[in-house]
């Protein structure tokens, strides 16, 4: 049927006297509708309905940690403080106690009469949170690590003495670092501004493994050992305009009797420390051939004798739109000590010292165990502080250790840990050192028992100055913009070290 007048008359006054009206509501489903859906996320909570909260209930709804210290291997407090007040005093003394009397190494988180115990152990101190609530373990881990990285960087060095002369300074990072237990930052570039004493400068042991001073192009390895922040006795036409590069590589190698490798890695970094003044652009290059496997780089293609890195990774500062056709990152360095690069390589290397041990039976109370080592580096590189530690019988009465050349040698047999100690204070490199000891057995050993079971494994940890693994250089550091006021020192330092470096018999 054909429709009334009425309705023709109904849709006409709709279509031209409404069509205002359909504009604002297009309007309002288009802008104001998400506009209330965003702002209902940030509606005031039902248990606010009475009132505001009060401040035992804030207590509860958000935490973080409660307590913080910083002792000594002695269980000295030397810092502390008390954000919350929630947990009883007296915990610096518990956890130190439980920590010395855990079978082995403890656990860097463990819970106690309700309380969690969260520290991490830095040169010979221990960064200790406690907190009663369920927190995250690695955020106050990472919080933990970032507070004794900031305390080296204002102190030049962190331990015990460097603490005990500038605790008014440590408290005062502290106070600005962690507010009511809640970190707020941990940026060294933003806490100088907020930082007025001054540090004072600790003399740092001069060790026999220093570089030589007669050379003008090298500098102790303590020279890194400078505060970033204003240090006391110190103008600042004493300060010096240079920016420290360190290369360094710790080594995993597992062999076996005949110094056969069975599995190694690298784990290297490269770090920096700038003390250079108005921030300017840096460019580190790198080897030209560097490749990174599952990438196609530009460049030189790697041939024989290339780096090729499993994996890496970059400091947030780096620029790497150069790094793929020149290998150069462009970064502005940070205040304080960064990590420019991280990077892993399991591929075949020449490791730094090969382990060949032999264990003989002589009688079934008597066993001869002979290690030798060879340090396969070139003649005019050295390992420092070489350790070698081999596990002897359970059964073992008596050890005597016989060393041969080179001089600077000593073996201890510790007999709470079943176990020889042997140490070479400097290892030259195209050298080999022979030990031989002789282990006596309270109870004889079995026929039907492999001898070799019975001893070992043997660990070696060691540092070599001025060498790397990977053969991965910087081939220069730049800056960008070059002024002539400005003449900075750039000092590069190689260092490997060993991670966990293990031969089986």
């Amino acid at each position: 049927q054909p429709p009334s007048p009425s309705s023709f008359c109904l849709r006409e006054r709709f279509t031209y006297h409404h069509l205002t009206q359909y504009f604002f509501f297009f309007f309002f489903c288009i802008y104001c509708i998400p506009i209330i859906t965003a702002s209902s996320s940030y509606r005031i909570p039902a248990c606010w309905s009475r009132g505001p909260p009060s401040k035992t209930s804030l207590k509860h709804q958000v935490k973080m940690i409660s307590q913080f210290y910083i002792l000594s291997l002695r269980g000295d407090t030397i810092i502390t403080r008390d954000f919350r007040g929630d947990v009883a005093k007296g915990t610096a003394e518990i956890f130190f106690r439980k920590v010395k009397l855990w079978h082995g190494d403890a656990p860097p988180i463990f819970l106690q009469d309700n309380v969690s115990y969260i520290f991490i152990k830095k040169n010979g101190l221990y960064f200790v949170a406690t907190t009663n609530t369920n927190v995250s373990p690695c955020a106050v881990v990472e919080l933990l690590s970032k507070i004794s990285k900031v305390v080296k960087d204002f102190c030049g060095v962190l331990n015990e003495e460097s603490i005990r002369k500038n605790f008014v300074l440590v408290y005062e990072l502290l106070d600005e670092m962690v507010d009511f237990g809640h970190p707020q930052t941990t940026n060294t570039e933003h806490l100088k501004s907020c930082i007025h004493n001054e540090a004072a400068i600790v003399e740092t042991q001069k060790l026999g493994l220093n570089l030589p001073q007669w050379n003008p192009r090298t500098v102790p390895s303590n020279a890194v050992h400078r505060p970033v922040g204003s240090s006391q006795n110190e103008s600042s036409r004493n300060k010096k305009n240079e920016i420290f590069v360190d290369i360094l590589e710790r080594i995993t190698v597992l062999m076996s009797s005949n110094g056969f490798v069975v599995n190694s890695a690298i784990d290297g970094s490269i770090q920096m420390k700038s003390y250079l003044m108005g921030n300017p652009e840096l460019k580190l290059a790198l080897n030209e051939d560097v490749q990174i496997k599952g990438q196609q780089l530009g460049g030189p293609s790697g041939g024989y004798g290339a780096v090729t890195l499993d994996d890496c990774n970059f400091h947030e500062c780096v620029d790497l739109q150069e790094f793929s056709d020149l290998r150069t990152l462009s970064f502005f360095p940070p205040d304080g000590e960064f990590v420019v690069m991280n990077y892993r390589i399991t591929g075949d290397f020449r490791v730094p010292f090969r382990i060949i041990p032999f264990v003989e039976q002589q009688t079934p109370h008597k066993i001869e165990i002979t290690l030798k080592v060879r340090a396969e580096i070139p003649e005019q590189n050295y390992g420092g502080n070489v350790q070698i530690s081999c596990l002897m019988p359970k059964t073992a009465a008596s050890v005597s250790n016989e060393l041969g050349t080179p001089a600077g040698q000593s073996a201890e047999y510790l007999p709470n840990e079943h176990k020889v100690v042997w140490t070479v204070k400097k290892f030259q490199g195209a050298t080999e050192a022979t030990l031989k000891s002789r282990v006596t057995l309270s109870s004889p050993i079995q026929a039907n028992k492999d001898v070799k079971k019975e001893v070992g494994p043997v660990s070696l940890s060691f540092e070599i100055p001025m060498y790397n693994v990977s053969n991965l250089q910087v081939r220069y550091l730049r800056i960008a913009e070059r002024h002539k006021a400005s003449n900075p020192c750039r000092w590069v330092r190689y260092v490997t070290q060993s991670s966990s470096y293990v031969c089986r018999f």
